[in-house]
């Protein structure tokens, strides 16, 4: 496939209306063909001043759309499930927003629908691997320098949560995102979890217990922890050290300039993820892009969407019982391996 990408871009909310602006300005070999969202008038606001995108209020009429030779999933996750089947039957390029779908029974029938059509068609919306820190402790694990990774230790931090973000989600919106980044570091699965409930925060809404902090196991031993904290107030901040036999790295944490200056010292914390990811976002959207132009996928694959879809389910489950819950996973299709 070589010739210009021509998105269809289904959902113009938050994610969606950012992914439009980076496709239409900063992204090379693709375009804005259609946005879809069931607020038409959003849809429309949304392509202002894209020559050539139109706006439309459903996704089945994108995917037909002559125009429209792939598609970008920005919807929340409860209606991916129907849009991505009818994105495969059409066997194009598609960018799918975490989660891959909210359950690993409905995420199952994806991985078994893309096995089907015989190829990779599916990236999941893992932006953190693009990262530049992200990438460079990678690197540091796999070149072995210092020695075997053995611990992983993750904070992950909001200044607040918006209405109606329950206890549930701050594993399946907030902790997926460490499940990802703990696969991706390891290149192993993740066997079990278990999430502790302490000490909750006076900020937190009605039905929330805000901090939490989850414990996570790999398939060699590799031990990671994650305290997830999404009621904050200092701003949004995340970050990850990494304990190794002759070694430690963190990443993330503060951004910007420390100073000292009159008596007094610090730097910035970034407002919110746009800002702390906004340039990986950058580099996620182009890898998809420059992968589809042969033909392949850039990033985390519907079996990655598979995988962390189960360990949120095991999270989940956690959270209730307090105990050590296994991670279900089905056989890996040899389409991933």
């Amino acid at each position: 496939m070589t010739e210009t990408l021509r998105v269809a871009v289904i959902g113009a909310g938050r994610m969606g209306a950012d992914h439009i602006q980076r496709l239409n300005t900063r992204i090379h070999g693709a375009e804005v063909a259609a946005v879809v969202d069931v607020d038409l008038a959003r849809a429309q606001a949304a392509i202002e001043g894209i020559p050539g995108a139109v706006a439309l209020a459903d996704a089945e009429e994108a995917l037909n759309n002559g125009d429209v030779n792939a598609v970008l999933i920005a919807t929340p996750g409860f209606l991916h499930e129907d849009i991505l089947l009818r994105a495969i039957a059409k066997d194009i390029p598609i960018l799918c927003e975490k989660p891959l779908t909210p359950d690993a029974e409905s995420s199952w029938k994806i991985v078994q629908a893309e096995e089907k059509l015989g190829r990779k068609r599916i990236q999941v919306g893992f932006m953190r691997r693009f990262d530049a820190e992200y990438a460079a402790l990678g690197s540091i694990i796999r070149e072995g320098d210092l020695g075997e990774l053995l611990m992983l230790h993750h904070q992950h931090r909001n200044p607040t949560t918006p209405a109606g973000f329950t206890n549930e989600m701050l594993i399946n919106d907030s902790v997926v995102h460490e499940f990802d980044a703990i696969r991706f570091f390891t290149g192993e699965e993740i066997t079990s979890v278990q999430v502790r409930l302490g000490k909750a925060t006076r900020n937190a809404p009605a039905g929330q217990h805000d901090p939490q902090h989850v414990l996570i196991e790999t398939e060699s031993g590799v031990l990671a922890d994650v305290e997830i904290y999404v009621n904050a107030k200092f701003g949004y901040e995340v970050a990850t050290q990494a304990s190794f036999e002759d070694g430690i790295v963190n990443i993330g944490g503060d951004k910007g300039p420390y100073t000292r200056s009159a008596g007094r010292w610090g730097g910035n914390v970034t407002p919110g993820f746009e800002e702390r990811f906004g340039a990986a976002y950058d580099v996620e959207i182009q890898s998809w892009v420059d992968a589809a132009a042969r033909g392949e996928i850039g990033g985390p694959t519907a079996w990655d969407g598979y995988a962390t879809a189960a360990c949120c389910e095991a999270g989940v489950e956690a959270q209730k019982n307090g105990q050590k819950v296994a991670v279900k996973l089905n056989a890996k299709p040899a389409l991933y391996s």
